[in-house]
């Protein structure tokens, strides 16, 4: 089927033209990768496809299930779970612990506290086996879930990240998109959940290792993590007015080498790019023909406010956009539905891909409307 491409010159919508080479960056991380929320730009990359061992950052997987499992109100945030004694005996002390009493039941609140804030393995475990009964039936769950969401290279052996002979697997890039699903999908539980300086169970009060925090202004997630195999690994972002940024760092060598890369590449990403609005919520981008439906033309709209990400000093040459989509579309469709991408060019810079969503639902013609489409289309008309 034909796809039409439909441009359009951004110099109706930028007062001035913009372009200017990407702004260097040299990171102390072996691995490492950032990118703008609200362009989809990439602003750096460096190893972003290799698999790795992600330690507790696997965690944010698990907690993904749950805040899923949470949205559609299969699992409450006040309902309790038993620790078991075999579960307690394997995890109370082996690496991060949330110190769980055998024989006690947790909220599942206070065991996502526990896995955020205290990176606790033996609440991921507790967790998954109130789940799933089980954590290999969770572990199933993780994966079609990853898979869902467009972790495309990444697989998980179990919920917590402990070292499992290289079964569990993922890469900085899957990382950065399962961070960005999780603050867009679940915003509410992302902000109660993933920016608390410190939590206190059991009596012991454990500080959040999040590099980031009181450091970067805007900072409000998401997770550490370290083993000898993995070194010290990090996944975070930061909204600063408006424009959010997530980054990945793994591993570097030092726990104090996490905390100053961290910070100095997350104060690059937004020192070094600025964000140039485009769009807003909910603004009629174009128009796209509907094959079949009970409406011939279709209003392609922001979901969300969509904007341009461009060197902080980029000053002189074009920027192109373009609005591409598999059409005609086809009916039934609905509100919301992403439809089509604006794809925005600029010399010297990866181009920036960005979602449009159906303005209207559109049902699909009757026996009478699709006759009627049908010597319309005959006639050009």
């Amino acid at each position: 089927m034909k796809t039409p491409i439909i441009g359009l010159t951004l110099f109706s919508l930028l007062a001035t033209p913009l372009a200017a080479a990407a702004p260097s960056y040299v990171s102390e991380a072996p691995i490492a990768y950032m990118t703008d929320l609200s362009s989809g730009a990439v602003l750096f990359s460096r190893d972003a496809d290799k698999q790795i061992p992600p330690a507790s950052m696997a965690k944010m997987m698990t907690v993904y299930v749950a805040f899923d499992l949470i949205k559609k109100g299969e699992l409450k945030l006040d309902q309790t779970l038993p620790v078991s004694a075999e579960t307690w005996k394997k995890w109370n002390n082996q690496g991060s612990s949330m110190f769980l009493a055998v024989g006690s039941k947790v909220t599942v609140a206070d065991l996502l506290d526990g896995i955020v804030t205290l990176s606790g393995n033996d609440a991921c475990v507790v967790l998954a086996e109130g789940i799933a009964g089980s954590e290999e039936a969770f572990v199933d769950m993780m994966n079609k879930k990853a898979k869902e969401i467009g972790l495309a290279n990444s697989r998980f052996g179990n919920s917590n990240g402990w070292p499992d002979e290289g079964v569990t697997q993922v890469t900085a890039r899957d990382l950065a998109t399962l961070a960005t699903a999780t603050i867009r999908n679940h915003p509410k539980l992302y902000k109660r959940f993933y920016s608390k300086g410190s939590f206190t169970w059991n009596g012991i009060t454990q500080p959040n290792r999040d590099p980031l925090l009181g450091k970067v202004a805007g900072a409000d997630g998401l997770k550490t993590g370290h083993t000898d195999e993995a070194g010290y690994g990090f996944t975070g972002s930061a909204e600063q007015n408006g424009r959010r940024l997530v980054m990945v760092v793994a591993g570097l060598d030092s726990f104090n080498g996490r905390v100053d890369e961290s910070v100095r590449f997350m104060n690059w990403g937004f020192k070094a790019w600025k964000s140039v609005p485009l769009f807003t919520k909910g603004k009629t981008v174009d128009t796209a023909p509907v094959q079949q439906g009970s409406m011939r033309e279709l209003p392609l709209v922001a979901p969300r406010d969509l904007a341009l990400t461009l060197p902080r000093t980029a000053d002189t040459d074009k920027v192109s956009l373009k609005v591409v989509y598999q059409g005609p579309l086809k009916a039934p469709i609905a509100k919301g539905q992403q439809v089509a991408s604006l794809i925005v060019s600029a010399p010297d810079m990866q181009r920036q891909v960005m979602p449009l969503v159906a303005g209207e639902a559109v049902e699909e013609a009757g026996f009478f409307g699709r006759i009627w489409a049908g010597i319309l289309s005959f006639f050009g008309a």
